[in-house]
């Protein structure tokens, strides 16, 4: 980024900065209650309580790293009130323990605009412009530290996703940087902060074999063999054993490690969560309640023999399906595996430099959201926000990021549900998505329009989809007995938009032809 752009980027910043700091008073969720735990049961107990404690039912379910994280806060949350590190004070909010836990969301998302300006300085000039409003990288900047989902998951709901997203994207701007080792080490150091993100190891893994270990390719784009390096393996290797022997070390030592692994994979959990995220087995579990209904009314089913509905009650929990087969997690794991692979094997095949790497990272993400068991709807954001890098540079990616941040985004309305913060939210997604529309179309104004009518109309459901739930639904006698209506109709409605924008995304890749350039590259 040029030296003259650091003005509006840190306008930008500390915009968003006052903002997030106007929503402190906020509501906020059971997250909140969640970070506070975890802040009590790493500064009160001993490191080999850590991964055993269960007085509250929020017990700590995230890697090593993200332990000592807490850890840390925890000895600054004491000079706020002593009282929140207290094991045994559940559910404890008062105004000094409210106050920290935002500000530490705040300060600790500097990592995440830190991310944000060396993903700006990647954007190259092609598309130069003279109003620094129509520019890539004022716009990606825009579309990254004011991404709504961020804002709303983070800072009212409460998840400290910035922190964790910084650490990605920054790992992405190192490779595109072509510092391959900082970028490694990043992600490695992201794995043990948050295990969610394994499901886009595959990109980082056969970018950096395909780049790094292998250091040149012949004229015509394929791999020459005898670049191998080994030095360059033993140095990725040696990065992920250390980094793993920090983080997983001390849990080894004491004999826990399998403990630790129980709590971070928890299959009991069931397929999906309370609020079904916008996915595949969204649609999968619409169609067996559906045919369920018609079984009952053409007397195909047995009333006394299906169990009560438990996916749509608010439950964490495993669940039968009644019609359809039901789905195991070694089931939901071949089928993400399976999704990921095509996305894997271009990235190998048809490489593509950085273009050809972040969108293999998001058709991995993507279709971990799809196929993933127990998905939360926030997951989504693991797509949007690498694919924010990529909607500046093609117009074919600007519209599939169009309908996938569009649709993610107000998948995760159900998020905040207290009526004070209803008006909160529908404004701040209309701003980024006036925004967010009007950019892109300005950028890329001289090609085809960036959506076609079917996919306009689409979009332009959601809002009467929104009346109803919001507005409608309540006052009417539906309420009382299917409190659920509107949450599976958000989900099914949503993920159909980002079954379609994976799909679209993954045939543009499969599509994609590679420039001679390209391929020497």
């Amino acid at each position: 980024m040029a030296a003259g752009g650091r003005g509006w980027f840190r306008a930008l910043a500390l915009g968003v900065s006052f903002l997030k700091c106007l929503l402190i008073p906020a509501y906020y969720s059971t997250d909140f209650e969640v970070h506070r735990n975890w802040l009590a049961i790493t500064h009160s107990l001993p490191l080999s309580q850590w991964y055993y404690e269960a007085t509250s039912e929020w017990t700590l379910d995230y890697p090593p790293f993200f332990a000592w994280f807490e850890y840390a806060l925890s000895h600054i949350a004491k000079y706020f009130d002593p009282q929140m590190l207290v094991v045994e004070n559940l559910n404890y909010t008062s105004r000094a323990t409210i106050f920290f836990q935002r500000l530490s969301v705040i300060l600790t998302d500097t990592l995440f605009i830190y991310a944000v300006h060396e993903c700006c300085r990647c954007v190259n000039g092609k598309r130069a412009a003279k109003d620094i409003l129509e520019k890539p990288t004022f716009i990606l900047a825009v579309l990254l530290l004011w991404n709504f989902g961020l804002l709303i998951v983070d800072h009212i709901h409460f998840q400290y996703n910035g922190f964790l997203s910084g650490l990605m994207l920054l790992s992405v701007a190192r490779l595109c940087q072509k510092r391959y080792l900082e970028g490694a080490l990043i992600f490695a150091v992201l794995l043990h902060f948050k295990h969610i993100y394994i499901y886009v190891a595959p990109a980082y893994g056969i970018y950096l074999l395909r780049s790094y270990c292998f250091t040149a390719n012949n004229a015509d784009g394929s791999l020459k063999w005898r670049s191998f390096s080994f030095l360059h393996v033993t140095l990725l290797g040696l990065i992920v054993c250390l980094v793993s022997a920090l983080s997983l070390g001390p849990f080894l030592v004491l004999g826990q490690l399998p403990q630790v692994i129980s709590r971070l994979f928890p299959f009991k959990r069931g397929l999906c969560h309370a609020y079904w995220a916008p996915n595949f087995w969204a649609l999968y579990n619409a169609v067996d309640k559906a045919l369920t209904i018609l079984g009952l009314k053409c007397n195909f089913l047995d009333s006394t023999k299906i169990r009560k509905a438990s996916m749509t009650g608010g439950l964490v929990q495993e669940f039968q399906h009644t019609v359809l087969p039901s789905v195991t997690p070694l089931a939901t794991l071949i089928c993400t595996f399976i999704a990921i692979l095509p996305s894997v094997f271009c990235l190998w095949f048809k490489p593509q430099g950085p273009r050809g790497f972040l969108q293999c990272l998001v058709l991995c993400a993507l279709s971990s959201f799809m196929f993933g068991w127990h998905v939360h709807e926030k997951a989504i954001l693991l797509a949007i926000l690498p694919l924010s890098l990529l909607s500046i540079q093609r117009a074919k990616d600007a519209g599939i990021y169009l309908i996938l941040a569009t649709t993610g985004h107000f998948s995760l309305f159900p998020l905040l549900f207290t009526p004070p913060e209803l008006p909160i939210k529908i404004l701040l997604m209309l701003l980024f998505t006036v925004y967010s529309f009007s950019s892109l179309k300005s950028l890329f104004r001289r090609e085809k329009p960036l959506l076609n009518w079917i996919e306009t109309i689409y979009l332009i459901q959601l809002v009467p989809l929104e009346i109803f739930c919001e507005i409608i639904f309540p006052v009417t006698p539906w309420k009382q007995h299917f409190p659920f209506v509107p949450l599976l109709l958000t989900s099914v409605y949503c993920a159909l938009g980002i079954t379609y924008a994976w799909l679209k995304l993954y045939i543009s890749v499969l599509t994609e032809r590679t420039s001679v350039r390209q391929k020497a590259e």
